[in-house]
């Protein structure tokens, strides 16, 4: 197997591209919940957001950023009070990214979802065009979107299990649906993400 530095050494356009295998953790949920993608390095943190949202169970209703090495990437806004970078314009591969890389993503700056993205492995692709991703395993269904960050969401999980909670029928009725916390399945989401 080659290592990652001889892999970043290659320049010939008809190589095989390279495969990033990432850990997403959604930080402060208890029993974590996580997704293991297989994602191309030549993928933007703009693609990866949206790879991000569908893995993970988000609608894409609220603004995200990516950190990396202390830069924030995410689309261009002039109102925007902090320096951006521009996330469409970032790779994985470009921004140098190894084994053991750790980086975050924030989805909803109101309810505050932060998640770690770890770079587990770089290999080569077995193709010359592989899946621009691919769901490998995961754990637990996504929050609810709005539902109030970590703390909103224990919340919500104490409401609608206990049928004597002052809030469970407000809360079974804000949520419209069956609710399993546990849920998640890799074929369903790996089948999402091959729309992209």
């Amino acid at each position: 197997m080659k290592t990652t530095r001889q892999l970043s050494k290659k320049t010939d356009s008809s190589a095989r591209p390279l495969l990033y295998r990432l850990k997403v953790t959604l930080l402060d949920s208890k029993p974590p919940i996580w997704r293991r993608l297989l994602v191309r390095g030549d993928t933007t943190l703009g693609r990866l957001h949206r790879i991000v949202q569908e893995a993970m169970g988000w609608y894409d209703g609220h603004l995200h950023t990516f950190t990396v090495r202390g830069n924030t990437y995410s689309m261009p806004d002039p109102e925007w009070m902090e320096p951006m970078r521009d996330e469409r314009k970032a790779t994985l591969v470009g921004l140098r990214l190894t084994p053991r890389s750790r980086f975050r993503y924030e989805y909803d700056m109101g309810d505050g979802w932060e998640h770690e993205i770890l770079v587990e492995a770089v290999t080569e692709a077995e193709s010359s065009r592989p899946r621009r991703a691919v769901c490998l395993d995961g754990k637990r269904a996504c929050p609810p979107e709005d539902v109030g960050g970590t703390g909103g969401y224990e919340y919500f999980l104490e409401a609608i299990r206990d049928p004597k909670h002052k809030e469970h029928k407000d809360m079974l009725e804000w949520i419209g649906r069956e609710f399993d916390p546990e849920a998640f399945s890799v074929a369903e989401t790996d089948e999402a993400l091959k729309g992209l």
